[in-house]
């Protein structure tokens, strides 16, 4: 970055006084170099000369963020504005008022590759950065940026700036034991290209990573070349937007033949935005220095003569300080684009969007602070194809197997419901196992996997159903398969599947039949009304038919006693159509048709509910009501280790009323037996016990609605 900024530098004076709109300037910049490379002594110790020996009015150029820590207090004492186009500030603007950076603010670039992240629908990222001062307020805006686009950020991988190849190989080692497979890195060139060379050897780049670069880093490929790009194929990276002008072309031309010839065996084919910013910074400085009008060295005797150090005897500048008002007004159009400094930093503006190819930098979309990610600058548009890493068109899914990994199942142990699952014969079986090898078994690719049960060392359960799903978030285990209800509580530790059975909450009670079958349970199909009506009708259509025949029909002759019993046997023999006597009147005909038709539909409705009453069962529920469970105090069995004694807590039944169980035998038992009057539990254990005892229990009342069955995870599985 030195060598590229003051080529850019030189330039920028060159052209700056040789601008025709610049010739009647009064005022002239002069520039003293001094060459302190990366060292924040050697920084803090040129400084103190600048100030002390050469009473400049500005420094510029602090490349790294430590160096801006010396040199920002050095400001702060001399009132001298210290500039920096590459280094972030040391602190937040108010406590370094002297420190400007004429470079966009990484916070915006925070939010653009999170906005990347969240196109793509990465769940979890982890950030890989240089553990010094230049990451630390980048990331954790970073972390802010990602959290705000629901994105995780379990691990942050930090590397010392001196890193040797053995600790690089050993954090590559530690990232691929992770299942995310999005990396956002953030480092030196020197180290990110050795860390990249090993990531190559041991395979991660190749399909299923994403490697993000922020910027600084995205300029490794214009500083460093063919040698970056061999190791970085299919990388993305950002860097600040710059528009491709005539007079960029001409200055890249120029740049390039005197770099060359000031860096001989050196290639690089244009500035980086770097060196753009440092040659709009000298634009900015000539600008102010004309503003504020000609000044000499006005810094005065120093007040602590005393001092024991050079810092302690370094004296303020009015003329410096009147420089740096006039720099924070400065705006125009520079090569990197609107130079406008604002909280102490440029404004930042647009971000490209750039895939490593081959030998070249494929420009693939932009974000701005309006539209977000496009594939156009001014319109609203899909991303231009990307080559992620193993030469792969399709988008990662985020995360990936840790290699050599197997998946550790956990799965839940209990006496009862082995329908759901079971260990048998150290193997774990039943419906919610079969669903799970079914996912599995549909995948494209293999995932190895180790059942592990959920007991101690005499199989028992080593805890309740809430213990089992906290296991995974203690990293115990990777996934847990079982009837494992999806609760709000517990999604705060851990991640579900979708729901694979839908749940509820209800109350199983015993049944009984209430009518009791005796001697004179022929009478009940038909009420007393009926029966008495019935016998009304009987005794009148006898009479009816009488009356007619008598005086014709000598079948109906005879004693008055005889007359009256055959009134009302008459009657009686038509059930049966056992009558002797002979009907010769019409009338009389017609009469006992419409009282067979009517008896005809009285039997066969008398011995079809009479049949009823004696071959079937009306069965009752005991109970039909929570609130009767809990106006009488009833005792309430729920499954053992599962969340419902909460669920019946917040029912408000008394905790000293209810009675755990383990199984469907023991559910039958303490009903049949009256330990409990009835039981609350999910509805699949419920139709399971149903389905062994339909004849005697029935569920009542409301369903209390739950998400149902899901496999546990982290989030980065799900």
């Amino acid at each position: 970055v030195g060598n590229i900024s003051w080529t850019c530098i030189q330039l920028a004076l060159e052209d700056f006084y040789a601008d025709a709109r610049h010739a009647g300037y009064r005022t002239r910049l002069k520039l003293h170099l001094r060459d302190t490379g990366l060292d924040a002594v050697e920084a803090a110790s040129a400084g103190i000369d600048l100030l002390k020996n050469v009473c400049v009015q500005a420094i510029v150029g602090p490349q790294t963020s430590t160096q801006a820590k010396f040199l920002a207090e050095l400001g702060n004492k001399s009132s001298v504005p210290i500039i920096s186009f590459s280094a972030n500030s040391p602190s937040r603007s108010g406590q370094t008022p002297y420190f400007i950076r004429t470079a966009w603010n990484d916070s915006s670039q925070a939010e653009a590759i999170a906005a990347l992240v969240q196109k793509h629908s990465w769940r979890e990222v982890i950030p890989v950065f240089e553990d010094d001062d230049s990451n630390t307020r980048f990331i954790p805006d970073l972390v802010g940026a990602l959290r705000q686009v629901d994105t995780h950020v379990s691990y942050r991988c930090k590397i010392h700036p001196s890193a040797t190849e053995a600790d690089l190989k050993s954090t590559i080692s530690s990232l691929k034991e992770n299942w995310t497979s999005v990396f956002v890195v953030r480092m030196s060139h020197t180290l990110a290209r050795n860390f990249f060379k090993l990531a190559k050897d041991e395979g991660m780049m190749d399909r299923g990573f994403v490697w993000i670069t922020a910027y600084s880093l995205t300029d490794i490929f214009d500083v460093v070349g063919s040698p970056a790009l061999d190791v970085m194929q299919g990388v993305i990276g950002l860097k600040p937007y710059v528009q491709d002008t005539v007079e960029l072309h001409k200055l890249s031309q120029r740049w390039r033949k005197k770099y060359q010839l000031e860096n001989p065996g050196i290639s690089a084919s244009i500035p980086s935005v770097y060196g753009l910013y440092a040659y709009d910074t000298i634009w900015a400085l000539a600008l102010a220095a004309e503003k504020a009008g000609y000044v000499n060295s006005d810094f005065g005797p120093s007040v602590t003569n005393n001092g024991s150090t050079d810092f302690d005897r370094i004296d303020t500048s009015k003329a410096a300080e009147k420089l740096r008002g006039s720099l924070l007004d400065v705006t125009f159009m520079g090569m990197s684009g609107n130079f406008c400094i604002a909280d102490m930093q440029l404004v930042s503006v647009n971000y490209t969007i750039i895939n490593i190819i081959g030998q070249k930098r494929k420009v693939v979309g932009y974000w701005t602070p309006g539209s977000g990610i496009s594939g156009s600058l001014n319109v609203k548009a899909d991303l231009g194809t990307i080559r992620w890493p193993g030469d792969n068109e399709n988008v990662p899914r985020g995360w990936l197997l840790p290699m050599n990994k197997t998946l550790q199942i956990g799965v839940p142990v209990k006496p009862g419901f082995d329908e759901f699952v079971k260990f048998e014969n150290g193997k774990p079986k039943g419906f919610c196992i079969d669903v799970f090898e079914a996912v599995i078994n549909a995948l494209s690719y293999d995932v190895p996997l180790h059942y592990k049960p959920f007991a101690d060392k005499k199989g028992n359960s080593k805890g309740t159903y809430d213990d089992l799903v906290y296991s995974v978030y203690r990293k115990e285990y990777d996934v847990v398969v079982g009837d494992i209800t999806i609760l709000a509580n517990r999604s705060r530790y851990v991640d579900f599947t979708l729901p694979y059975t839908e749940s509820g909450v209800r109350m199983l009670v015993p049944v009984r039949d209430h009518r009791q079958k005796t001697a004179w349970t022929f009478l009940n199909p038909l009420t007393a009304d009926l029966w008495l009506g019935a016998g009304a009708f009987f005794v009148f259509t006898g009479f009816v038919v009488w009356c007619i025949e008598h005086r014709t029909n000598k079948d109906f002759r005879g004693p008055p006693g005889s007359q009256i019993g055959l009134v009302f046997y008459f009657s009686f023999s038509t059930l049966v159509f056992a009558h002797r006597e002979r009907i010769l009147n019409n009338l009389s005909r017609i009469a006992v048709v419409v009282w067979l038709f009517v008896v005809l539909i009285l039997q066969q409705s008398y011995t079809a509910s009479l049949s009823s009453v004696l071959t079937v069962e009306q069965l009752q529920p005991t109970v039909t009501n929570l609130e009767e469970v809990i106006r009488n105090r009833s005792y309430v069995g729920y499954l053992n280790d599962s969340f419902l004694p909460v669920l019946l807590k917040r029912l408000k039944i008394d905790e000293s009323k209810i009675i755990p169980l383990d199984s469907p035998e023991q559910y039958n038992e303490a009903l049949t037996s009256g330990r409990v009057a009835v039981i609350i539990d999910e509805i699949p254990y419920l139709k399971v016990f149903l389905k062994q005892y339909c004849q005697n229990y029935t569920m009542v009342g409301p369903t209390y609605k739950l998400d149902g069955f899901g496999y546990v995870s982290t989030s980065f599985l799900f």
